[in-house]
């Protein structure tokens, strides 16, 4: 602590037992006390000493300020305060009633201790049992008793709700989005309006927050909407405690609704009562956007960092290792939009398991960076979809060559789309089609899905499938909401996103006979656009291609046909599909072949047949392929054909 500020609260004590001496004098006087108005004078003369003696206005000049306290109510607090500072006072006076203040003090007024008065209303001053309201003794608020010594701390009763938020260094261009934040407040008028930040990383929107609020002069306080009670009375409480926290110690407040849970309407009723009735500088973060009621909001979106922000945080990281990365930090900054933190983990973590400074561990780094950054990107996105764990590639694909060669170029589009779009401009044409949109297009079983976990493990991006007949809501507007929601977290990473059974929302552009029709139509849409806009790769999976509109076919940017595999392909998938390790025993590829059933049944067939193989003792034979595809074709409601099998026996 600083010399003055040890000057400042030394000087301050020392005013506030000078000005309790005041109002004990007073009491004393009015007792009848023998010198009473030379003990009154003299206190009156150190008071006045004492208030000189300050470098800066004292805590009780400062709270009478902020309150609009009377002269009355003033010396009502410090009468109240008297008796926990000063054994002699609390001996003399004690209990400080209201009926005796009115009696004593000067200025006295009857609305001092109304519920509206400001010795009530901000909590100053606790009224205890009596037997009527001016003979209850008063109580000083402990926290106010503190405050008005000088010393600094949280209010107990908002601890558990409350965090603390600490500046930290901002990259330049959230650095500019903070000033934009200070200049609305600093402008505006009162109310102040509620600034809403959206879209980011939630620590980064605190970062921000806490930025803006310094300068002008605030600090900063976090509170989980999550944590807010329900209850009106406990609200209105917890409310109240803020403002005059807020009042006190000059800081605002950021309401986080990352952890709301969607859909829970009592505890968004309480959010919005909230944002209506507290006052002072006041910052939401996360959530929807919301239309403001008693109070303004303005909306901010927070970005993830610009692509030469995250370089130069990589390079600041990796210090001199990036040196023997050979240009792959650009790969990192194309594929991955982490927050400076989560980017900075991910660096130190890479670096903590990596020795060596030549190209092999060069190497070894930039694999152990894509692995560390995959990981940071993923906890956004876990809760909302089903991560794959890539199990086929390239090998396990059985495709005519021009869909091969579709999903080669896809790969290409997804690994060079940052060199193309930044590096060479075309993303300055237009931010509209970014995208990587791809419709896989074909019945059960052809490949769909190991396509998409092929491209997975040739990117190595993660793979997260989307239930879309789970995302899909009956009420107006929740569809979006739960897209965006899945978009948004899957920025971070670039991760492949799989949207699987399309079939679910998208069909042949219906007449619009209703509202629900209409907005059929706008979820669709909405689905493209953001398709359009990520800056990974996005695949829809439908069953009936021919069921889709064309208008919305032309909006993908590659449509990729899974047709039903032939004689020849299912052979080659018979071919494939056992592990090396697995014993087999007279398998005839071209034989089983003739079994007309896609390569996910030729899978599911072969896993059956090993554990018929296994529980016999011996190695797969025809005879277990046999039974196997009995029981396939039996839960496919599917006869088995016996012309298709004959001869495997």
């Amino acid at each position: 602590m600083s010399d003055s500020s040890d000057d400042w609260t030394g000087a301050n004590q020392h005013h506030l037992a000078a000005a309790v001496g005041v109002v004990r004098a007073r009491f004393a006087a009015a007792a009848g006390q023998q010198e009473a108005d030379d003990r009154l004078g003299t206190a009156l003369a150190e008071l006045e000493a004492a208030r000189a003696a300050l470098p800066s206005p004292s805590a009780l000049d400062l709270l009478v300020e902020t309150f609009d306290l009377s002269p009355f109510e003033r010396e009502l607090l410090l009468a109240a305060a008297g008796v926990e500072l000063d054994a002699g006072f609390a001996a003399e006076v004690a209990p400080v009633t209201f009926g005796r203040a009115l009696a004593v003090l000067d200025e006295a007024h009857w609305s001092a201790l109304s519920p509206g008065g400001a010795l009530r209303r901000w909590r100053l001053i606790e009224i205890g049992s009596g037997p009527s309201l001016t003979d209850s003794p008063l109580r000083i608020d402990e926290r106010i008793l503190h405050h008005l010594a000088g010393v600094a701390y949280l209010d107990d009763r908002l601890a558990g709700y409350l965090d603390p938020v600490a500046e930290h260094e901002l990259v330049p261009s959230h650095q500019r989005l903070a000033g934009e934040l200070a200049a609305v407040w600093a402008r505006a008028g009162s109310p102040l309006p509620i600034l809403h930040l959206t879209g980011g990383d939630a620590a980064v929107r605190r970062g921000v927050a806490a930025s803006a609020s310094a300068a002008l002069g605030l600090g900063l306080h976090a509170m989980p909407a999550a944590l807010l009670p329900l209850a009106a009375d406990e609200l209105n409480g917890l409310v109240r405690l803020w403002e005059r926290e807020s009042v006190l110690t000059q800081t605002a407040l950021v309401v986080e609704v990352d952890e709301l849970t969607v859909g829970d309407a009592a505890r968004e009723a309480v959010l919005a009562r909230l944002l209506d009735t507290v006052r002072g500088p006041l910052f939401l973060s996360g959530g929807e956007r919301r239309a403001p009621q008693h109070r303004p909001i303005v909306a901010f979106a927070v970005e993830a960092p610009t692509s030469d922000e995250q370089r130069a945080l990589w390079h600041q990281v990796l210090a001199g290792s990036a040196a023997d990365l050979n240009g792959q930090v650009d790969d990192l900054v194309g594929h991955f939009r982490l927050s400076p933190a989560a980017l900075r983990t991910a660096g130190a973590r890479a670096l903590a398991t990596t020795d060596g400074d030549d190209a092999e561990a060069g190497n070894d780094l930039a694999a152990r960076l894509w692995s560390a950054a995959r990981e940071q990107a993923r906890p956004r996105l876990e809760g909302l979809a089903q991560r794959l764990e890539p199990s086929s590639g390239w090998d396990d694909l059985v495709l005519p060559p021009a869909e091969r060669a579709t999903l080669a170029e896809l790969a290409v589009q997804v690994r060079r789309r940052l060199q193309v779009f930044e590096s060479w401009g075309f993303g300055e044409r237009s931010r509209r089609g970014l995208g990587v949109s791809a419709l896989f297009s074909g019945l059960s079983g052809t490949g769909k899905t190991m396509a998409a976990e092929a491209l997975s493990g040739e990117l190595g991006l993660d793979l997260y499938r989307i239930d879309l007949a789970a995302i899909i809501s009956k009420y107006i507007g929740e569809t979006e909401k739960n897209l965006r929601r899945v978009f948004d977290a899957a920025e971070d990473g670039g991760a492949i996103l799989l949207f699987d059974e399309a079939d679910a929302l998208f069909g042949k552009r219906s007449e619009v006979k209703d509202s629900h029709d209409r907005y059929a139509n706008i979820e669709v849409g909405y689905l493209l656009q953001r398709m359009e806009a990520y800056r990974g790769l996005a695949i829809l999976t439908s069953n009936m291609k021919s069921a889709l509109d064309t208008a919305f076919l032309r909006r993908l940017r590659f449509v990729v046909e899974f047709p039903f595999p032939g004689a020849g392909q299912r052979a080659e998938i018979w071919r494939r599909v056992f592990p090396p390790e697995t014993p087999t025993e007279g398998l005839d590829s071209e034989a089983l072949a003739r079994l007309s059933v896609a390569g996910g049944s030729i899978r599911n067939i072969a896993l059956g047949a090993a554990f018929l193989a296994a529980e016999a003792g011996g190695p797969v034979r025809m005879e277990h392929l046999l039974r196997a595809s009995r029981s396939e074709l039996a839960k496919l409601d599917k006869p088995l054909n016996e012309s298709e099998v004959r001869g495997w026996v």
